[in-house]
């Protein structure tokens, strides 16, 4: 039996003006899927994230997460299923002067009183899961260092933990890795696909770097233009064929195993 989505895009349409950065997409993510959108600067891959997290309204279509059209909600509503999203950026979005352990536990802000929240008053489980999540992404013998002593892939995972210990079911991850060394790019998207694959979490991570794309993504959306120019597996694709997307107008013959207008659920492992 087919899972149902995590996440879909229905014909989003988002304008700046005469402007428009996301034209009429459609996609569906299932849940522990690691899929990446791809395309070049300008594509609208951080809009996208932008319409999904509700920081902007789209003009037309609709999204629907965890099975509630995020259109609809409001107030209370909004603010409890933004909690299900994890956002991680390319600068990391730590606080220096905080401890690891301290970064980690920002994630739990949503989920306590407003009193433990303004003091920090976290309970004992609270603690104990941010130090779990700090475990799983490789790091707790870092948990009482200062974030700004760490280096910018450990940086990277804090972040990462921090959704963990946010109970985030969807992750948005965009641009991850644009700041990184090779080395460290490799270690951060390592965690996140094992956090797919061993939590049941969906991955959704913006790329520019076409062979990370293609060694850690179950499935491509590449982007041009605010359009989606091929949404495919991974599997069977050439480096040629996912680099093409820079430089061609349309995608290569050899990319078009969708049928136009129809999102593809990712493969369930």
């Amino acid at each position: 039996m087919t899972a149902e989505p995590a996440l879909r895009l229905e014909g989003v349409v988002k304008r700046y003006g005469a402007a428009v950065a996301v034209d009429g997409v459609s996609f569906a993510i299932a849940p522990g899927s690691f899929t990446v959108l791809l395309g070049p600067s300008g594509a609208g891959k951080s809009t996208i994230f932008r319409c999904i997290s509700r920081l902007v309204v789209p003009d037309a279509g609709h999204i629907n997460l965890l099975g509630r059209r995020m259109d609809a909600l409001g107030g209370r509503a909004l603010r409890s299923q933004r909690r299900s999203i994890g956002l991680i950026f390319q600068q990391f979005n730590l606080i220096g002067r905080m401890s690891a352990l301290d970064n980690v536990l920002a994630g739990r802000l949503g989920h306590v009183a407003a009193w433990r929240a303004m003091t920090r008053a976290f309970t004992r489980e609270d603690r104990q899961r941010a130090l779990a999540a700090l475990d799983r992404v490789g790091l707790l013998d870092k948990a009482y260092q200062r974030a700004d002593s760490l280096s910018g892939g450990q940086q990277q995972r804090v972040a990462i933990a921090r959704v963990l210990a946010q109970q985030s079911r969807i992750i948005l991850a965009d641009e991850p890795v644009a700041s990184l060394d090779p080395a460290a790019a490799e270690n951060v998207l390592d965690t996140l696909s094992a956090i797919a694959r061993e939590c049941d979490i969906a991955v959704l991570c913006s790329l520019h770097q076409t062979a990370f794309a293609l060694r850690y993504a179950e499935r491509i959306i590449a982007l041009r233009a605010g359009r989606v120019v091929f949404d495919v597996p991974t599997a069977g694709l050439r480096r040629e064929d996912v680099e093409g997307v820079y430089s061609e107008p349309g995608p290569p013959p050899s990319t078009r195993r969708t049928r136009p207008g129809l999102p593809a659920l990712a493969p369930l492992g």
